[in-house]
């Protein structure tokens, strides 16, 4: 699995257990629905500021979103 669609699952996860929408999360993060679908369906990347600002969006820190990718690319190549 490639990383932006590691961090497109892991940014979508953080979501849905919020129960938020994208329009939602765009809100909140200050960004148009339709890049954090791009983003959820791994065919753009976040900028490291925007990643910051989705992150303090969901509550969540840098990091953890960043091992929830990681697991989710280590993951996929074991299998």
């Amino acid at each position: 699995m490639e990383p932006d669609q590691a961090f497109g699952q892991a940014l979508r996860s953080l979501r849905t257990r919020r129960k938020w929408s994208q329009t939602e999360l765009a809100l909140r993060a200050d960004v148009a629905r339709t890049f954090i679908s791009l983003i959820e369906l791994g065919k753009n990347s976040p900028s490291v500021r925007l990643m910051f600002k989705l992150c303090d969006a969901l509550d969540v820190t840098p990091s953890d979103l960043m091992k929830d990718v990681e697991k989710r690319m280590r993951t996929q190549r074991v299998r």
